[in-house]
């Protein structure tokens, strides 16, 4: 049944324009729980050595580490600081500090944001679960919710996001906590 479930959103999500089938060589998937079964959906993704990360794709550029964390250089991780955790209004001010400079790391950019819900879905790798994130690109993710920027229109409370811990995107009230990764456009 978990095989017919992945398959399932793998065939949804490729409905909905967030599946990509292209796959570089050069980058590795790693997942804590792995399903073979299904294809890699994130190997295409560049790391730049620097703290970012590059989808050629869509030309978007990822920080590597959760908000909170702190990207390493020497073992090019995230091991040190823990992801934090914030409510919608609070992530998105997250985003202004880090662009002037305030908090985290902005690696000398100025227009980090938080992605919107087709963004933050596309690095979520469909092959892997608890984290579904492709753990050789994005180290040190935890099974968490993380927000985007997109609102719920059904509801003003509420805002959309994923679960890293299974695929799943939907609306959580902006006064809950769960995680932020911030993106920013490419050149």
């Amino acid at each position: 049944m978990f095989t017919v479930n992945k398959k399932l959103v793998v065939c949804l999500l490729a409905s909905a324009g967030f599946y990509s089938t292209h796959i570089q060589a050069e980058n590795v998937l790693s997942c804590d729980n792995e399903n073979t079964a299904i294809t890699a959906t994130t190997t295409h993704l560049t790391d730049n050595n620097n703290g970012t990360i590059t989808d050629p794709e869509t030309g978007l550029i990822w920080k590597k580490c959760s908000e909170g964390q702190t990207w390493s250089g020497a073992g090019n991780n995230c091991s040190s600081g823990a992801a934090a955790d914030f409510t919608w209004q609070a992530a998105l001010q997250r985003a202004q500090e880090v662009n002037d400079g305030i908090v985290g790391e902005n690696f000398s950019e100025t227009d980090w944001r938080l992605p919107n819900i087709k963004e933050l879905a596309s690095i979520a790798e469909l092959r892997c679960s608890d984290p579904a994130i492709n753990n050789t690109v994005f180290p040190e993710t935890l099974s968490a919710w993380f927000w985007s920027s997109s609102p719920y229109a059904p509801n003003a409370f509420f805002a959309r996001g994923v679960s890293f811990s299974n695929v799943f995107d939907g609306a959580r009230v902006k006064s809950n906590i769960n995680r932020v990764r911030l993106v920013r456009s490419g050149q």
